[in-house]
């Protein structure tokens, strides 16, 4: 599957590789590794699937290699994307054996979660094949992750919602309350004042119901949420719509459900199990004398 991945910001992948280690080695370093392994004996390892998995985050478990030993050598044998049956090889690494067991614990947390959230993202997307309905992920990500989990997320084949609170406008039931706009034209007034503080930015619109879906249409908003509508809501929502603004289907989606909602015709379907509760791919590290 060819898929065209957003940049991972590998200056704050670097703060949690960072992080990791030394929350791993703690100033005292691998005991077990130093204690038992010759300073210079030399390895070569392989990053194998154990299962079937779609494979991502593969710089940053070199990266994670090489900030414990910058002469270790990293050779890719897949790329992020791939799907990877059970047995793959990911990659091979060679260079000083306790290096290869100091890093290895860590290079796999990240790569088996990123590759779980990439297999669990490819899941959702085939669903929707055939269907002009997009899976996208939400903000229900673990802390500090952010970037790195929505990269796996594309790299499985779904798409990317907002990053943060800072590059759209979602308009939700609780700001219209905390900003006295509940009620009769609370949608409309709060479309108007976010276009009058943030005239760059797209809005997006939560609706409960089919009056505040049509209140969200007639406002502008370019996009509509539709919050824990049921089948028949979302259909009704389609027609009232009538293409001006671009839909999402959110909350209680299930893998079940999706096919089904893929044909009522809702432009997206937001998925925070993409992220949140994902299983983490099994992969393991084989090592070898040189």
């Amino acid at each position: 599957m060819n898929v065209i991945l957003p940049q991972i910001d590998f200056s704050r992948a670097d703060i949690l590789i960072k992080l990791a280690l030394e929350e791993d080695l703690n100033g005292r370093g691998d005991t077990t590794s130093n204690a038992v392994i010759p300073e210079n004996t030399m390895a070569a390892a392989l990053l194998n699937c154990k299962e079937d998995c779609v494979c991502a985050g593969l710089a940053v478990a070199e990266r994670v290699f090489k900030a414990v030993d910058r002469s270790l050598i990293w050779e890719p044998l897949a790329q992020d994307g791939d799907f990877c049956q059970s047995g793959t090889p990911l990659a091979k690494i060679s260079g000083r054996a306790r290096a290869l067991l100091t890093a290895e614990r860590t290079a796999l947390n990240f790569l088996q979660r990123l590759c779980g959230i990439a297999t669990t993202s490819r899941r959702y997307a085939t669903l929707l094949e055939g269907t002009n309905t997009v899976v996208l992920d939400t903000r229900k990500t673990t802390p500090g992750w952010r970037n790195l989990e929505k990269y796996a997320v594309a790299a499985g084949g779904a798409s990317n919602h907002r990053i943060g609170l800072y590059d759209r406008i979602m308009i939700k039931d609780n700001h219209r309350e905390l900003a006295g706009l509940e009620g009769e034209k609370g949608i409309t007034r709060s479309v108007l004042r976010s276009r009058e503080k943030y005239p760059e930015l797209e809005i997006e619109v939560e609706a409960d119901n089919l009056d505040e879906v049509r209140e969200a249409v007639e406002s502008g908003a370019e996009y509509i949420l539709l919050d824990n509508m049921t089948d028949a809501q979302m259909a009704e929502a389609v027609k009232i719509n009538a293409g001006r603004a671009k839909l999402e289907a959110s909350g209680g989606i299930t893998l079940e459900r999706i096919p089904r909602i893929g044909r009522i015709g809702v432009d997206f379907v937001s998925v925070g199990a993409l992220t949140h509760s994902v299983k983490a791919a099994d992969i393991s590290m084989e090592i070898t004398l040189k």
